[in-house]
Formats: C-alpha cells, sequence, structure tokens
C-alpha cells in the first residue's frame, strides 16, 4: 500500500481529497502547517482565513473522523522569513507580489517533501485544481479539468523531481462535483461553506494596514507624493506609492475629468504615474526566469511554430505568444494589466513549460 503525505487546511478541497485517496487505497497522513496566526473577528464571522487556529483544528477533526493520523506542523518563523518578508520587501519596492507561488513551492512542497521522507510517504497530496502529465520523460503540470477553478498559475515554480512525487486528486473534477461528494460523505456544513479568496495572512484584505503593522519605518518610508502623467507632467498628490497597484481606478483621491488608471509605480522617486485604460496595454515584457522553471517545448506544429500562450494574472485569459527569448516575452496581441511583481506563466496547450517574475 503507497503512502501519501495529505496537506490539509480545514477546507473542502483538502478533505475531500483524503475521501478520493482512501478509496483509491493509499495509507494517508494528515499534515497541516501553522504558518500564520490570523485570529480576527471579522475573519471568524465569515468563516474565512486558512490560516487560523480554527481551521486547524477542524483539518484534525476530519483526519480523526476519517481515521487516519494527522500533524501539526509550526512553520510561522519559515513562513514569515521566506513568504510575508518577500512580501512586505516586493510591495516597499513598488512592485505587486503573489505570495501564494512563493508558499507553494519553498514551504507547501519544500517543507512537506522533507516532512513526508521522515514519515516514511511515497508522496505528497493538496487540494489544489491542477493536474500532472509525463511527456517524452519529463513531468509537466496540466491545467485542471475545471477550468475555471485551474490553480496551475500559482504553481508554476514546481519542479519535476516534486511533480514526480505529487498527487492532485481534484484534477480531473469540478467544483461542484466536489461539493457532492462532501455530500455524500455526510459534510453539508463544508460543502455550503463560503471560500476565501484573500490572502491567508491578511483575511481582512487589507494589504495597506498590513504594511503599515508589519515595517518598521513605515511613516518615514511611505510619504505623499505626486501623480503624473505618462509626460511627467504633475497632476496631483498621492498617499505613498505603496497604496497603489497596476490597473487600479478606485480611491485615487484625485479629479481628472475623465477615468484614470495606474500604469505604473516608481518607488525610488515616490511617483504613481496615471493614464487612461489603453495605457495599460501592453505587447511585451520582461521577466525573471527562476532555475530549474522550464521544461523542454514539445513538438513544433505546423509550419514549424510552437504554439504558446501566457497569462500574467490569474484571473486573465492565456493569451498567444509571439517570441520569447532571454526573459523577454512579446505577445501576438496587446495584454492588459502587466505587473512588475506578478508572475507571468507560459502554456502550450494545456501544459505548463515554466515561468518567471515579471520585471
Amino acid at each position: 500500500m503507497k503512502k501519501v503525505l495529505l496537506g490539509m487546511s480545514g477546507g473542502i478541497d483538502s478533505t475531500v481529497s483524503a475521501m478520493l485517496l482512501l478509496e483509491q487505497g493509499y495509507e494517508v497522513v494528515g499534515v497541516t502547517f501553522r504558518t500564520y496566526d490570523s485570529i480576527k473577528e471579522s475573519c471568524l464571522a465569515k468563516e474565512k482565513g486558512c490560516c487560523t487556529m480554527e481551521s486547524i483544528m477542524e483539518a484534525k477533526h476530519n483526519a480523526e473522523r476519517m481515521g487516519f493520523e494527522h500533524h501539526i506542523v509550526d512553520f510561522r518563523d519559515t513562513f514569515r522569513r521566506c513568504v510575508i518578508q518577500d512580501f512586505i520587501d516586493e510591495y516597499m519596492a513598488g512592485r505587486t507580489p503573489n505570495p501564494c507561488v512563493l508558499c507553494n513551492s519553498t514551504i507547501k512542497w519544500g517543507e512537506m517533501l522533507h516532512l513526508a521522507d521522515e514519515l516514511g510517504c511515497d508522496f505528497i497530496a493538496t487540494g489544489h485544481y491542477a493536474r500532472i502529465a509525463e511527456r517524452d520523460g519529463h513531468m509537466f503540470l496540466r491545467t485542471a479539468a475545471d477550468v475555471r477553478k485551474d490553480q496551475t498559475y500559482f504553481l508554476w515554480r514546481l519542479t519535476e523531481e516534486q511533480l514526480r512525487r505529487t498527487i492532485f486528486p481534484l484534477g480531473d473534477l469540478t467544483k461542484d462535483q466536489v461539493r457532492e461528494i462532501a455530500r455524500q460523505h455526510g459534510y453539508e456544513k463544508l460543502a455550503t461553506k463560503r471560500e476565501s479568496q484573500e490572502i491567508c495572512f491578511i483575511p481582512d484584505n487589507d494589504y495597506r494596514a498590513f504594511l503599515r503593522a508589519n515595517v518598521p519605518d513605515y511613516n518615514e518610508r511611505v510619504r505623499a507624493g505626486e501623480y503624473i502623467d505618462r509626460e511627467g507632467r504633475v497632476l496631483g498628490q498621492h498617499e505613498g506609492y505603496v497604496n497603489y497597484t497596476i490597473g487600479q481606478r478606485k480611491g485615487l483621491g484625485i479629479a481628472l475629468g475623465q477615468p484614470a488608471y495606474v500604469t505604473h509605480i516608481d518607488a525610488a522617486a515616490n511617483r504613481v504615474t496615471l493614464g487612461t485604460n489603453d495605457d495599460l496595454y501592453a505587447t511585451e515584457l520582461r521577466f525573471k526566469p527562476m532555475s530549474n522553471a522550464f521544461r523542454p517545448s514539445l513538438q513544433e506544429g505546423a509550419g514549424g511554430r510552437l504554439s504558446l500562450t501566457a497569462k500574467v494574472r490569474y484571473r486573465s485569459p492565456a493569451v498567444p505568444v509571439k517570441k520569447i527569448d532571454e526573459g523577454r516575452l512579446e505577445f501576438a496581441s496587446p495584454v492588459w494589466g502587466v505587473t512588475p511583481g506578478q508572475s507571468v506563466v507560459i502554456y502550450q496547450d494545456d501544459l505548463v513549460l515554466g515561468g518567471g517574475i515579471i520585471v
């Protein structure tokens, strides 16, 4: 019997993953990482936040109910040094980070594989909506059957070695099917629980307040500065560059007689550039590739060209790629909202070739 270490959050996806793994004959061991304590009244009232103690104990209870062992591992120090500090540093540099991408590769997979070895587990598993495919001896991430829930955008940094030991039990299922499985197993409350779309360590979704509370010299570093247009003309004053993200329209506190959007952030000069919606479209970007992040391309299509697409945001559609070369990517048509700090993920059909951090 193969033994699998399952990451459990207390939510429906990891719980149903446990049910499926048990039905498939695996010996399951559950683990929940204590990465951040976000016990806030607003969070508990909305039953949100994957890292609250309530969710941790719910995961433990679900494991006990299904009859397998469960471990709670305290990774708060590692999580703060790695994920939270990177989040703070990126925002303070004027970029918009995606902490889930870093957490998945370093915490959820990096630390889970170490623990799996200690516990004698052959595989690790999570409740992510993704699949794995082997082509020409290489392991690829493959998009989930439920394209609305596909999470490969957050997983592109996983290595082939990590993928070889990974199981995604939900990859071929839709969210509705997952909810139905939970109901059939008597987990009605879990099936109807609202899901969080927020960063786990910011359960009220107010990253600005989080930065104020966690950057010791915040008031010295974040000061009022100038709004400018793309020609450099001063339009007015903003409240500090970290309060803005690329594509932001609301909450700018300035009236220009037409809709204005944040199109560029210059942290060093404490300047925020405003423009039109059209100014947010770009035909190319530069990115920082990660080591061991790219898989070899598969066979070229008709005409000797690879059919590649790329996503620059989780909720944005994948768009055709015209050219990619040494950290520079050119799109076949303009793309909206390219944002430094976010990931660009490159696909060939439904397989992830790799990605990088947009610079």
